[in-house]
């Protein structure tokens, strides 16, 4: 089989590209079926024709990343390859250029997989957001940094947080201490994300001011929402009469972003989820979009990303159903 060579600019460009153990090339190796051997800045191809071609391009996305001096990780390999399979290389180089939102400490938000861009981009173009997907995809993280960036830019004049507390069945009158603190422990995710992006004071001002409100799902009734960037998370937990009485609190000037991972359903046996249920009603209905994020948008620890798909594969094949512990589908 016909060997060729790339080349990258210079040595420690090279080593940023590689990864520890050439670990970045093996991932490209199992996912093209090619043989890659680095010697300095030099990479040897050895594959199809078809395949050393797909491998150039993908060594000359990741260049790109490496020159605009962001780190390489196993997940950007994996995303440059979704990228030329697809043939969205320039929503990959987009990435080194998207900005969400920059904390006080200069942490530059920005979406790390080309799943996450389209769906920061369907919440900039679109009224309401459906963002379904698995655990660490960034689903409710992405869309609480829009809505901060919105909020600061004086795109809307509030922010609102809410979650169904399945837990407690909403009714949360049994539960002891005053409201915030019978709601804490099912809307501390949200308090933790805006903490990390505005500091707790920042944060603990602005709710003072009314600017931010975080409360659970069942307080949502009754009211109409303008001006506001409001956030339903873990909507999978949202029955279907919920849904349909969240949506219809849309105000003037709003935007609703709706997160939730269909495949952790949490609510008793026989109740249909409202997200799945949401996202048949309203797929083509206009200013309405669907994001399915996937595996390939996990962006903690890589091992997630294969969990997830050993679980999807189990759940395929049947063996999940009448299992004690089976993970319930909406």
């Amino acid at each position: 089989m016909p060997q060729t060579q790339w080349v990258i600019q210079d040595n420690r460009a090279a080593t940023t590209l590689l990864g520890r153990g050439d670990e970045h090339l093996k991932v490209i190796e199992e996912a093209l079926a090619v043989k890659l051997t680095a010697r300095g800045n030099v990479i040897a191809i050895q594959g199809s024709e078809a395949a050393e071609s797909e491998t150039r391009n993908v060594l000359d996305l990741l260049a790109e990343w490496v020159y605009a001096g962001e780190a390489v990780r196993r997940e950007t390999v994996v995303t440059a390859l979704q990228a030329v399979k697809e043939g969205s290389q320039r929503e990959f180089l987009h990435l080194l250029t998207e900005t969400v939102f920059t904390t006080p400490q200069g942490k530059v938000v920005r979406p790390k997989t080309i799943g996450q861009q389209r769906y920061i981009e369907a919440i900039r173009h679109h009224t309401l957001v459906l963002g379904m997907g698995p655990a660490g995809t960034g689903k409710t993280y992405l869309a609480i940094a829009m809505a901060v960036q919105a909020l600061k830019s004086q795109a809307v004049e509030r922010i609102i947080l809410t979650r169904p507390a399945v837990e407690a069945g909403e009714k949360l009158g049994f539960l002891p201490g005053d409201l915030e603190e019978k709601v804490h422990p099912y809307l501390s995710p949200l308090y933790d994300a805006l903490h990390q992006m505005l500091g707790v004071e920042a944060v603990d001002r602005a709710r003072e001011r009314g600017q931010i409100e975080i409360a659970p799902l069942a307080y949502m009734r009754g009211r109409t929402l303008h001006s506001s960037f409001i956030i339903l998370d873990e909507a999978q937990n949202a029955t279907y009469a919920q849904m349909k009485m969240f949506l219809t609190r849309l105000g003037l000037g709003s935007k609703i972003v709706v997160t939730g991972d269909a495949t952790q359903v949490d609510l008793p046996r026989g109740e249909r989820s409202g997200l799945s249920l949401a996202a048949k009603i309203l797929g083509e209905v206009s200013d309405v979009s669907v994001v399915e994020l996937s595996e390939r948008d996990v962006v903690r620890h890589p091992l997630i990303a294969r969990i997830i798909a050993a679980y999807e594969r189990f759940e395929e094949g049947g063996e999940a159903e009448g299992h004690e512990h089976h993970i319930e589908r909406a």
